[in-house]
């Protein structure tokens, strides 16, 4: 039967399978390019910057995307094709926005100021644990004995990166380590205290003001400590964050949340296990840090802690 002769029934699946690898692919590459933020991250400190003047171009640059996004929704809401937000919804929005953009990436590049971008996102891969554990503290949630499994392979597969980098850097890598912990914890709050805004206003508006609101934290925390002269840096500095904002933080935000809308959360969190491995990879290629058996062997057990608790319903 020729393509022109279809039936309704093959067309539908034929629209239904592209819009699954398309998904697919989304959610891949989406995964790789937050993830190699970590990178451009480590590259951009090679100029003597600290991690506010990283952070402060990165949501400087990023911010006028999300406010096109955001104006957007305010248009649909006059429009009358949403619904307004109410006062609670807005203060919730100000507190992720704190918590989930804002200290969230301050903590996490501080921390890779100290330590490896390998290490740095291992680490960070421990975000769905810290959502077990706290959604059992303050949702009486119950821990399945597979879900313990995937605990401890997820932390012993860390905690065997981590003790190889301290052997090599010395105590700057705990301080460093600790302060990517801290962002993983509280991105993890962020994750729990938004699954339930997500379902009112939906994943757009709350990605793009959650995003507004938390460049406004970081640029005034940026100018109050280093002014206007802050903003005078090498010409590489800028090339590396115009990369970080647009390549690293805006298209894979909506990359990701593309794909959830084609292939579900599930698959799109199984497809986000590319991120630690494709780090170890690019920190190689471009920061030539070395990949030892330990940080392979560590990767894999966090790989699959990962994957346990991505397939748990």
């Amino acid at each position: 039967m020729s393509s022109s002769h279809r039936t309704p029934a093959a067309a539908t699946d034929s629209k239904s399978s592209r819009s699954f690898y398309v998904g697919f692919c989304l959610a891949g590459l989406g995964s790789v390019l937050f993830s190699a933020k970590a990178v451009v991250a480590k590259l951009t400190y090679q100029y003597g910057v600290d991690a506010l003047t990283v952070i402060g171009f990165r949501m400087l640059l990023s911010l006028p995307f999300f406010l096109l996004i955001s104006l957007w929704q305010m248009h649909k809401v006059r429009k009358k094709e949403i619904p307004a937000l109410t006062r609670r919804q807005v203060a919730e929005l100000v507190l992720l926005g704190f918590i989930g953009y804002y200290l969230a990436s301050l903590l996490d590049f501080i921390g890779l100021q100290y330590i490896t971008a390998g290490l740095e996102r291992l680490i960070l891969f421990l975000s769905p644990t810290f959502v077990l554990l706290l959604s059992t503290v303050y949702l009486k949630k119950e821990i399945f004995p597979r879900q313990w499994v995937a605990l401890a392979l997820s932390y012993l597969g860390v905690a065997l990166v981590f003790f190889q980098d301290l052997s090599f850097s010395g105590s700057n890598v705990l301080l460093g380590s600790v302060c990517v912990l801290g962002s993983a914890i509280s991105y993890a709050i962020y994750l729990i205290r938004s699954g339930e805004l997500i379902q009112k206003i939906g994943s757009t508006r709350l990605v793009a003001y959650a995003m507004s609101i938390s460049a406004v934290y970081t640029l005034a925390h940026f100018l109050f400590i280093q002014g206007w002269d802050g903003l005078v840096q090498p010409m590489p500095v800028y090339t590396l964050s115009v990369i970080h904002a647009i390549l690293n933080t805006v298209l894979p935000t909506f990359m990701i949340m593309w794909a959830v809308e084609r292939v579900g959360a599930s698959m799109s969190a199984q497809l986000g296990l590319l991120g630690p491995v494709s780090v170890l990879f690019l920190a190689s290629w471009f920061l030539h840090e070395p990949i030892t058996a330990v940080q392979l062997v560590g990767t894999a057990f966090v790989l699959a802690g990962a994957m346990v608790l991505s397939r748990r319903r």
